[in-house]
């Protein structure tokens, strides 16, 4: 990412996370965050790195509905989830594990009505407010839905997307757990019990339509080290990786974490 501002405080409160997005002001939005009728566009992932990923989920949900005054706003969003599918693939042809921990997100949120629609009165700082919070939310629960705890925010900078637009961005922590054994040359099985340290990144930026929030998780280590610290000394993880799968499957347990950082932070930027 190209993260041109340094670590600010971890405070993060829901109120600034739209903020960055948003630098022109909510006052200024006129036009924006909504206006159309019918389903909400699903996100586009718009980087050639999306290509090693596969989609595992779509969603179409009303994130909240609010009456303010006399009018009543809606936010809907459509969400697109996926899965690095060789990971997923490694981690099922060896420890019979479902799902990954190297995931993305990106979600579209439309307001209706669009902010520039409100009646005089309204206030739009309010309504930004809530989506704040569901974006927040959002996030946090895609994650736990995959599997991921205790996300933590580490640190808070600002991006510029591909499309040009300023992103709000934040670089966050958590644990992954897996489930599943290893099966040994002796006929016994190693169990993986030793959970996983995450990072994460999340954005969030209005595209002068409506508002982006794109994400992505993935493990702090290699997979292959988490192997081996569940297997006896005697026994090398690669070599047993090997003989349950494939040389290309030992190899993607062994992908050094800075790939993931890397693939998660332009897939992030790339959201249109």
């Amino acid at each position: 990412m190209d993260e041109h501002s340094g670590a600010r405080s971890t405070r993060t409160t829901r109120r600034r996370l739209l903020a960055g997005g948003a630098a022109a002001g909510v006052a200024g939005l006129a036009g924006c965050l909504g206006g159309r009728d019918g389903p909400v566009p699903a996100p586009e992932v718009t980087s050639d790195r999306i290509g090693d990923w596969r989609q595992t989920d779509e969603s179409e949900s009303t994130v909240f509905e609010q009456s303010y005054g006399p009018v009543t706003v809606r936010a809907l969003e459509r969400t697109r989830i996926f899965e690095y599918a060789p990971v997923a693939d490694a981690l099922a042809e060896t420890v019979d594990a479902s799902g990954s921990p190297v995931v993305f997100f990106a979600t579209r949120i439309d307001l209706r009505p669009a902010i520039d629609r409100l009646p005089a009165g309204v206030g739009r700082e309010r309504v930004m407010s809530e989506v704040e919070t569901a974006a927040t939310d959002a996030f946090r629960a895609q994650l736990r839905n995959a599997g991921i705890e205790g996300v933590e925010v580490a640190e808070e900078m600002t991006t510029t997307v591909r499309s040009g637009h300023t992103a709000t961005a934040w670089r966050l922590t958590g644990e992954y757990a897996i489930d599943g054994g290893i099966p040994l040359p002796t006929g016994s099985t190693a169990t993986v019990d030793r959970p996983l340290d995450i990072g994460a990144r999340l954005g969030v930026w209005h595209d002068g339509t409506d508002v982006i929030v794109a994400g992505g998780a993935y493990p702090t280590d290699p997979l292959i080290e988490v192997f081996d610290a569940a297997l006896p000394d005697s026994v090398d993880a690669e070599s047993v990786v090997r003989r349950l799968a494939d040389a290309e499957t030992a190899e993607a347990l062994a992908t050094d974490p800075a790939a993931y950082d890397e693939d998660v932070s332009q897939l992030l930027i790339s959201v249109a």
